[in-house]
């Protein structure tokens, strides 16, 4: 049989597409970026037909990078920025508008006005969300308002919804198979966790056409077959899971306890909670981990817009650093006696504030800051606002451990500076994984699981390989001070 299976990863800033062979071992990559659109302020946009090229040219570059054919490709992983909305034309698959991005926040104003009905509870009691611009349904009913024409062709079924992954597989499969899987679903506001299903008041709500919604699937699944005339073979997609979930996975998080988060544009931290469908009361998410064999496993989740955002705001707005690699060694030189304190809520703030119209901040400043403390503070940035996630996870979930182990992935772990800050200000030890590719690896899993050619859950654990174990060594008088000084920070941002 067939041995490698490909993981398209379409992300935030960039396309990759992965060639894994039996063995999990990569044997084929390709990257490449696409332009980000900015129409006003708080506004972001992709443009799907650019994305749906990247997807088509990195995939063709890897099956050749890895020297085989298409062929001998078992099975397509896919794993996709959530929360980001696309309509297209049921008869031509042409975009009826771009992509609206997760980070987008013009829905902002609606969000408030359903809160002011009284509506959150009922969203949050559903979804396991919050009503914030974050999330899909707000988008998706913004496209169907402004986009001339488009409320009455959906309501005809003329156009289709979905998130990216499902935007894909329309494409892939040349409009035979539309669906997405539960983890996509759950981030929509529009799926109702607790039965998975589409929940037909929420639809209601929002004013959303139930026949542009794509079918719901387990995360390994058959989502239909990659056209022959894309890649030299038809092959099938076997897994499809939103870019956090798939982490989860690839981190190999299967017990509840297990706690997993990525540092990439934004910062996403998981706790497994198993079967517990754990209602925060402190401004987490409670969302689908993922869902196997009809079983769904539930988990809570802290997301932060700001991670590695704020490194390429040093590199691209303040121009202080050439590379996000110079950052580390840049923070290490920051004079230890002066506390600046970024609070980077330059699209909002997230997880558990959900502040939309905060803005970023910073405090501490003196005469002698320079470079070496702009780059420190941005760092820390991470580190503390992974503690305030951790903190609410404990108040809400008692089994939480509270000698967890946090699992890292994303391109800021790269950096030893930053993971042993972290470990110091979580006071917990923090494990890099040996295999950083932690969501194409788990997009991989579930479509090679499903091939057959790929352990089952419980053997992929076992491979599952540390590279650094990153332990605290911040003292506890030091640990309090610059906690006490980063919750004062955030209190001076929040506008309310």
């Amino acid at each position: 049989m067939n041995g490698y299976v490909l993981a398209i990863d379409q992300g935030t800033t960039s396309t990759r597409a992965i060639i894994f062979d039996k063995n999990r071992k990569v044997v084929g990559t390709s990257q490449r970026e696409f332009q980000q659109i900015y129409p006003q302020s708080g506004w972001v946009e992709h443009d799907p037909e650019e994305i749906w090229q990247s997807v088509v040219g990195t995939c063709q570059i890897a099956i050749d990078n890895a020297r085989i054919e298409a062929g001998e490709v078992a099975a397509i992983g896919i794993t996709n920025q959530r929360e980001t909305v696309v309509v297209w034309d049921k008869a031509t698959g042409r975009p009826v508008h771009n992509a609206i991005v997760w980070q987008d926040r013009r829905t902002a104003a609606t969000c408030q006005k359903l809160k002011k009905q009284g509506l959150e509870k009922r969203f949050t009691r559903k979804t396991g969300l919050l009503l914030d611009p974050y999330f899909s349904g707000t988008k998706l009913a913004w496209i169907l308002d402004k986009v001339p024409g488009a409320r009455k062709r959906a309501a005809n079924g003329e156009l289709l919804f979905g998130t990216i992954d499902s935007f894909l597989i329309w494409r892939l499969t040349e409009g035979k198979v539309h669906a997405t899987d539960a983890t996509n679903a759950s981030r929509t506001l529009l799926f109702n966790i607790a039965r998975n299903e589409w929940d037909d008041e929420l639809l209601d709500i929002l004013r959303i056409p139930r026949a542009m919604l794509p079918e719901v699937k387990d995360c390994a699944a058959n989502y239909g077959s990659a056209a022959a005339s894309l890649f030299g073979a038809a092959i099938p997609i076997l897994g499809v899971a939103g870019d956090q979930h798939a982490a989860t996975i690839g981190q190999a998080c299967f017990e509840p306890g297990m706690f997993k988060s990525t540092y990439g544009t934004g910062c996403f931290a998981v706790l497994n909670t198993g079967s517990d469908m754990v209602l925060s009361k402190n401004r987490l998410l409670t969302t689908i981990a993922y869902r196997l064999n009809g079983k769904t496993t539930y988990a809570l989740e802290g997301s932060i817009f700001i991670a590695g955002a704020a490194v390429q705001w040093l590199r691209d707005g303040l121009k202080i650093i050439g590379s996000a690699p110079e950052t580390g060694k840049l923070a290490d030189q920051a004079d230890p006696s002066q506390e600046v304190y970024l609070v980077p809520a330059f699209v909002g703030l997230g997880a558990p504030h959900w502040d939309a119209e905060a803005r970023g901040a910073i405090y501490g400043l003196t005469r002698n800051s320079g470079p070496a403390e702009f780059a420190r503070a941005a760092l820390e940035a991470v580190s503390y606002q992974t503690r305030d996630l951790l903190d609410a996870m404990r108040k809400d979930w008692k089994s939480a451990d509270a000698k967890t182990v946090l699992r890292v992935d994303g391109g800021m772990v790269a950096s030893d500076w930053t993971m042993q800050r972290l470990a110091d200000i979580l006071d917990a030890p923090v494990d890099r994984p040996t295999i950083l590719e932690t969501t194409a690896l788990g997009a991989a899993w579930l479509a090679g699981s499903k091939a057959g050619i790929w352990p089952n859950r419980r053997e992929f654990a076992k491979t599952w390989e540390r590279d650094t174990r990153f332990t605290p060594k911040m003292d506890e008088k030091t640990r309090k001070r610059k906690i006490a000084g980063w919750k004062a920070a955030v209190r001076r941002t929040l506008t309310s």
